[in-house]
């Protein structure tokens, strides 16, 4: 029931997540914590974080830890064939159609009205995580963290992983 369950999970949060990996996260975020209860958004933010300091893209390596985490290897490889068939399956569908509409007026609306709505739905789910972060570890540590990683990725243009790994190591010293 588990290979079902991750199965449905990725497939659903990746074909109904246009725009990518960082679309399907929220959609992604209510199948596994939500629906499932595999995780806490506590422990999801930790997910989407370090899934963003790995090179590569977000959703297959999300979906390899996912998998592995609640089916082993079976599961890992499940969840990882349930993000990427999505996408090959309507690439290999719709590649004369999308060839022929690329440069469609109603196609390029249809993505400037989309935009938007995945921003929306990030900016709730980076709120729920600043809200679960100010509960568990306080918000002078949220604070710290969150102007630190501010700073460091915006300002000096550090590599997120070693934000993450330094966001990592501020936890361990000043928060175990």
């Amino acid at each position: 029931m588990i290979y079902w369950q991750l199965f449905y999970a990725h497939f659903t949060s990746n074909i109904l997540g246009y725009g990518g990996g960082p679309a399907t996260l929220p959609l992604l975020q209510y199948e596994v914590v939500d629906r499932y209860g595999w995780f806490s958004n506590q422990e999801f933010s930790e997910i989407v974080a370090l899934g963003n300091g790995l090179p590569g893209p977000i959703a297959t390596k999300m979906a390899a830890y996912i998998g592995y985490d609640q089916g082993g290897i079976l599961g890992s490889v499940v969840a990882l064939f349930a993000t990427v068939a999505p996408s090959l399956i309507l690439m290999l569908a719709l590649l004369s159609v999308l060839m022929k509409y690329k440069a469609s007026a109603k196609v390029n609306m249809l993505t400037k009205i989309i935009r938007p709505t995945i921003a929306v739905l990030l900016g709730v789910m980076t709120y729920q995580f600043f809200f679960d972060s100010v509960q568990n570890v306080g918000a002078l540590h949220t604070i710290i963290l969150v102007v630190a990683g501010y700073i460091l990725l915006e300002k000096r243009g550090v590599s997120p992983l070693y934000v993450v790994l330094g966001a990592l190591f501020y936890g361990a010293v000043f928060l175990s």
